[in-house]
């Protein structure tokens, strides 16, 4: 045997770990099942750990951890990712209106926060689950009336204030307390709950974001711990006189792998419409890539609809710009995203069908899932349905087939070019429409003030200094 043939020495571990019998990790070939002896943290005696690699459908690979102690019967179950930690952190939002909704799927990291938004509690981070909304639910409602007693006894106005808390916690158990809404919050993006093919409208949301230094450290993927003192380090763009279809390169701090990083950044000025902002970001140490689009001005007081009859290859060719607050729907190709899950693009909207299919099917079909069979654990009808939503569109993005796109934006940032203008585009409907209660208070609208701060600004001021006196 030659020197490149001979075996490494993690080759040589792993063989003698998982192939020899009577190792110290025992696989039943049929289930699946890893098992191995480990310290049990209650007794310190020796426990079994049973681990299991499960591909869930529309998401990723994941390992399922069970460990038992025969001595102490201790048990404990958790549930890690079997990936890498995600380039972005990722927040889902679903509006629990039926028994279906309390059934779907949960897959919680032990970074992750799983909030029920309608009263205000959490499940705060350290355990891993993979469970159901209602599990987390019963969890949530388990851990806070187990301790009532001990409460009224030593924290009586504590007690008094979770009382209707765990109440309405009951109600839902119980089915009588639809419609809520519940959150789940993971930094590294390895968390997740279940989508349907019955999702409308704002029902079931999710939203991409980039990690802040801090969450990297807490993570332990910052590598530089002076990188937050260099952010901006050249100064705000907004401070500068930007010149149009000039880039400029600015240093920052990599949101995938916390290295040092440059993001390009480009005015462009859009003709009937406004200037937007181009951002790039190139991490030279890790290969992360990504682009979004800021758009300027003053916020306006309506959203827009802008709807667009796609008839031939040209139409496919115009020029779109959808922000990151804008949700696209189309009937025909069965197509709906919601605000914030492409992020701000500026591309044709042949390059935009092309994005959102490639991004559902990474969520559906692995990568190395030549047959694109999605696990084999996805429904036979499940199957079937996706081939023929990825047929259709293929068929559209080929300019095979005729449909409607609908662009719903309520800061009205968003755009389809005009091929006819100055004149109308008969092939272009735009529509202002008023933003709902909900729109405002998750843009921060409500909150906003612009006028008469600086009264509030010397108040504030004034109340610091009396109480030092």
């Amino acid at each position: 045997m030659s020197a490149d043939e001979q075996p490494t020495v993690q080759e040589e571990v792993a063989e003698s770990q998982f192939q020899k019998p009577g190792d110290l990790v025992e696989r039943d070939e049929e289930t699946g099942v890893m098992q191995l002896e480990s310290l049990c943290m209650n007794c310190h005696d020796n426990g079994t750990t049973r681990l299991l690699l499960l591909r869930v459908p529309f998401f990723r690979d994941i390992i399922l951890e069970s460990f038992e102690c025969e001595h102490c019967h201790f048990k404990d179950n958790s549930v890690k990712s079997a990936g890498q930690i995600q380039e972005k952190g990722t927040v889902y939002t679903l509006d629990v209106e039926s028994e279906d909704d309390l059934q779907r799927q949960v897959i919680r990291s032990d970074v992750s926060i799983f909030k029920v938004e309608t009263l205000g509690i959490e499940m705060p981070k350290g355990e891993s689950q993979l469970t159901t909304v209602e599990g987390v639910i019963q969890k949530i409602h388990e851990s806070l009336s187990s301790e009532q007693p001990l409460r009224k006894a030593q924290a009586p106005e504590l007690h008094d204030a979770l009382a209707p808390i765990i109440d309405n916690l009951k109600k839902i158990l119980d089915r009588e307390g639809y419609p809520f809404t519940v959150s789940l919050d993971d930094p590294t993006g390895n968390s997740w709950i279940a989508p349907t093919t019955k999702d409308t409208g704002r029902k079931y949301r999710r939203r991409d974001y980039a990690r802040t230094h801090e969450q990297n450290e807490a993570l332990g993927i910052a590598s530089d711990p002076e990188a937050i003192k260099n952010e901006g380090a050249a100064g705000n763009p907004e401070d500068l006189d930007i010149v149009d279809g000039k880039v400029y390169s600015l240093p920052a701090e990599c949101p995938a792998c916390s290295k040092d990083c440059v993001v390009n950044m480009q005015k462009v000025d859009i003709p009937y419409f406004k200037e937007v902002f181009v951002w790039s970001n190139v991490c030279d140490h890790c290969g992360y890539r990504s682009s979004d689009v800021k758009t300027g001005g003053e916020v306006p007081e309506k959203g827009k609809r802008i709807t667009l009859s796609v008839e031939n290859v040209v139409d496919l060719h115009r020029d779109i710009l959808k922000s990151d607050t804008c949700a696209l729907h189309s009937e025909e190709l069965e197509v709906t995203v919601q605000p914030g899950t492409l992020g701000g693009r500026f591309t044709t909207v042949e390059g935009l069908l092309t994005e959102i299919r490639d991004q559902l099917k990474g969520q559906i079909y692995d990568i190395d899932d030549t047959t694109q069979s999605g696990g084999d654990s996805m429904a036979v009808s499940d199957k079937e349905k996706w081939e023929r939503f990825f047929k259709r569109l293929d068929s559209a993005i080929s300019g095979e087939l005729k449909f409607v796109v609908t662009l719903e934006d309520p800061m009205a940032n968003s755009y389809v070019q005009d091929l006819c203008a100055p004149a109308a585009d008969p092939q272009i409907k735009t529509e202002e429409y008023t933003r709902t209660d909900e729109e405002e208070e998750e843009l921060g609208l409500k909150d906003m003030k612009v006028e008469g701060y600086e009264e509030d600004t010397n108040k504030e001021k004034e109340a610091e200094e009396t109480a030092q006196k």
